[in-house]
């Protein structure tokens, strides 16, 4: 049924696609090796299980830039999580321990410490050592975007996430694609840019730094506790994102493989591609910096399961 119904989806997609020349068609190619790299994440927390969340109610209209922000969500979006999962698994680890490398607000020079070279070294090659990253890896060997040889890889990865570059101008190397993406930034202390992650948003939630205020859905859609991305509005450190999003309970190898191949199969400075992974249809949005990340994130457009929900009743 459920394969049946994905069927039905992605034709509809398609033909949509015709009438709405705005939204591309599902890219089923791309669909295909990340359902792979999904069934791949054996690392991935299972929601009810592993962690617990609480969307609450649904968050209303705030400008960007703006402080002022009505709170939907009494409580925590984590009500719980796993966290002996988390620090036993070498590649959540070795993630949590680069989160506190960099300094959030935008203008200011990151100083790179011997140290810190050290655990960027040691994650990427834990990532490197996990089933995700080989098969992505192997896929774009094939498409002639990557070289075979590994360190060549993990200097590819290393250009693409953790390299240095200015966010602002006329400023010292203040970003990379890791910081905007995975931790978040802050910009002429007015606005959050980038902080696509749950586990980031969960450790900043658990230290009073952040205050998850709702989600943001559209009018018929409400998401369910065990959906794997989110639309969430939140304030941090008193600024207010009025719309993030993120996958929640992934591992950061699993993020880092998909957005990677996005990067690495497109050249515009803007990519956009409609995948259907497990039971959700999503955009995935990559932009470059030059040959960098900029950012990339998740954006769901719906749930296999809640259409068949509505179809059912």
């Amino acid at each position: 049924m459920a394969a049946r119904f994905c069927g039905v989806l992605v034709l509809l997609t398609v033909f949509l696609s015709g009438l709405n020349a705005s939204r591309p068609a599902v890219n089923q190619e791309l669909s295909n090796i990340f359902n792979e790299l999904w069934r791949l994440d054996v690392n991935r927390m299972t929601p009810g299980i592993d962690y617990t969340v609480s969307v609450q109610g649904r968050a209303g209209f705030v400008n960007q830039g703006s402080h002022v922000v009505q709170d939907h969500a009494s409580q925590p979006l984590f009500s719980n999580v796993n966290e002996s999962k988390l620090m036993n698994t070498t590649t959540f680890s070795r993630f949590i321990g680069l989160l506190d490398n960099y300094e959030r607000t935008i203008g200011v020079a990151e100083r790179v410490t011997t140290e810190e070279l050290t655990e960027t070294n040691l994650f990427l090659d834990a990532v490197l050592e996990t089933e995700v990253m080989k098969r992505a890896h192997k896929y774009l060997v094939s498409k002639g975007q990557s070289s075979s040889n590994l360190r060549q890889f993990k200097s590819q990865l290393h250009l693409i996430w953790f390299h240095l570059y200015h966010r602002q101008r006329n400023m010292g190397l203040d970003s990379c694609g890791f910081e905007h993406v995975f931790v978040g930034e802050t910009k002429s202390a007015t606005e959050i840019i980038g902080f696509h992650n749950w586990i980031q948003f969960y450790l900043q939630e658990k230290s009073t730094h952040l205050d998850y205020k709702g989600y943001k859905a559209r009018d018929h859609d409400l998401p369910d506790q065990d959906d794997h991305v989110l639309n969430l509005q939140f304030s941090w450190h008193g600024l207010v994102k009025p719309v993030g999003s993120a996958f929640i309970g992934t591992s950061p190898e699993f993020e880092m493989a998909l957005f990677t191949i996005v990067f690495l199969m497109n050249t515009e400075r803007s990519t956009v591609v409609l995948v259907n992974i497990d039971q959700c249809q999503m955009e995935l949005v990559v932009i470059r910096h030059g040959r960098s990340l900029g950012t990339a994130y998740p954006k769901l457009l719906s749930s296999n399961n809640r259409h068949r929900r509505q179809h059912s009743h």
